[in-house]
């Protein structure tokens, strides 16, 4: 998603903290019960009619054990996340095979000058 408005951070923030209060089995009332905050700022913040301050984000980040930039960024959606998933292992084996080549060619040369 790219961002071309301070409508779209509004939603995007929005969209991360009802989707983690979900994820959580929260209620507006619990959530904000939680940050310290009233549940009209947890139901503007999702509802996109307010804007939130530093205190607010931290409070909200600490409740959610992500750092605030998380909060402000565009989710995964599920197919970049899956090819997230299968990236990692394809990669490490890639290296462990580079890793015994490499090996194996160093081996090879020092025992033919021997």
């Amino acid at each position: 998603m790219a961002i071309k408005s301070f409508m779209d951070v509004r939603s995007l923030l929005a969209g991360n903290i009802k989707a983690g209060r979900r994820n959580l089995g929260l209620s507006q009332e619990k959530l904000a019960e939680l940050a310290g905050l009233s549940t009209q700022t947890i139901s503007d913040i999702e509802g996109c009619r307010t804007w939130v301050s530093d205190k607010t984000l931290l409070k909200l980040s600490e409740v959610f054990n992500v750092e605030i930039f998380q909060l402000l960024a565009p989710s995964i959606d599920e197919e970049n996340e899956k090819k997230a998933k299968l990236f990692l292992p394809q990669r490490i084996q890639k290296l462990r095979q580079n890793l015994k080549d490499d090996i194996d060619s160093r081996l090879n040369l020092f025992f033919s000058k021997s």
